[in-house]
């Protein structure tokens, strides 16, 4: 007797939405559009047979790109359902020898369409560094559609979502984000998913005016784009390109003068003593999963010498409770991820 293939098909479905996925395994994906959005900024869309499963929560989650160096991709268990549901591909990656194993790196998810099989990556493309660029930066000066890559990402079907993301706001009604081009695409990705009542302030510094997105946000939600090719003036006097971070440091001063009150109820009676991290040798990234319960939080990421002079001033100068506010160092000027 032949069983029915569309109830063997529902029994099989049956049986994989009951299995424990991984919160992250490896997609295969091909680019299907290169599109520059600024001067340092190309968003990059893939496609993949798998991307309906591709989890769908947004906000800051990050996703690793395996790009393929001089050969071909590896196999790191991306077509075989008993290797994803094992979550062993970064043992695979590293059983990889040396001459092998290709580079990644980590990225936030800009947008997924799970039912048009796409998903938007936005990339800064740094000014070529005196050494050579990187994996990721050779990458794209030459990426052409059809291309291919691996993208280790969330499954839709994991028992945790948010495993990935550091927004945790908790009950708050205001809150602050700021970073540099590489936090850009989680900042818009956290303001698109904010509900109408929330007050929401973002500072997003970049290389270049040529690399402010024109987007309109709800008028509880306010952007404001800080360009260090506008310059500054400095203790030395005016610089044309203005240092990192500086334009950052100066927003987030003013703001917080302008805003006090909003602030009340996560200020610490005596501000924290924050233990010295050396960002050359130690990753910053001091995320609370369980917020404090007030109505003020805060959201820094960028380069990581910044968000630790940024870190230091909420936390040890204005007194902000270290459970209301969330750091990453996403890079460190001068070092590729891993180093």
């Amino acid at each position: 007797m032949l069983t029915s293939p569309v109830r063997d098909g529902h029994a099989l479905d049956h049986r994989r939405a009951s299995l424990n996925y991984p919160a992250y395994r490896p997609f295969s994906a091909r680019v299907s559009r290169v599109l520059p959005i600024g001067r340092h900024l190309v968003r990059v869309s893939f496609t993949g047979d798998d991307f309906e499963v591709f989890g769908t929560t947004g906000l800051d989650q990050r996703v690793k790109i395996v790009f393929p160096g001089d050969g071909a991709l590896p196999d790191l268990g991306q077509g075989d359902d008993a290797a994803i549901l094992a979550g062993d591909w970064y043992a695979r990656w590293r059983a990889l020898p040396d001459a092998e194993r290709p580079a990644f790196r980590t990225y936030t998810v800009r947008a997924i369409d799970s039912e048009a099989a796409r998903l938007d990556v936005d990339m800064v493309l740094h000014d070529p560094a005196p050494g050579g660029d990187g994996p990721a930066a050779r990458w794209l000066r030459q990426v052409g559609v059809g291309d291919e890559v691996l993208i280790v990402g969330p499954d839709a079907r994991t028992a945790d979502p948010l495993i990935g993301c550091d927004w945790r706001p908790g009950d708050a009604r205001t809150v602050l984000l700021a970073g540099d081009e590489t936090a850009a695409p989680a900042i818009l990705s956290i303001l698109e998913s904010l509900a109408p009542g929330i007050r929401a302030q973002a500072f997003v510094e970049v290389a270049s005016s040529a690399d402010i997105q024109r987007i309109v946000p709800t008028a509880r939600h306010r952007v404001t784009w800080l360009a260090r090719d506008a310059g500054c003036e400095t203790a030395q006097g005016f610089q044309a390109v203005a240092p990192r971070g500086e334009l950052l440091q100066r927003s987030l001063e003013n703001w917080i003068g302008g805003h006090r009150a909003e602030l009340t109820t996560a200020l610490d009676a005596s501000p924290h003593t924050l233990d010295d991290i050396d960002v050359d040798t130690e990753l910053l990234w001091d995320s609370p999963i369980d917020p404090r319960d007030n109505d003020f939080y805060a959201w820094i990421a960028g380069e990581a010498a910044v968000v630790k002079r940024l870190r230091r001033y909420l936390v040890s100068d204005v007194g902000v409770n270290r459970r209301a506010v969330a750091f990453m160092g996403y890079w460190r000027e001068g070092r590729s991820e891993g180093q």
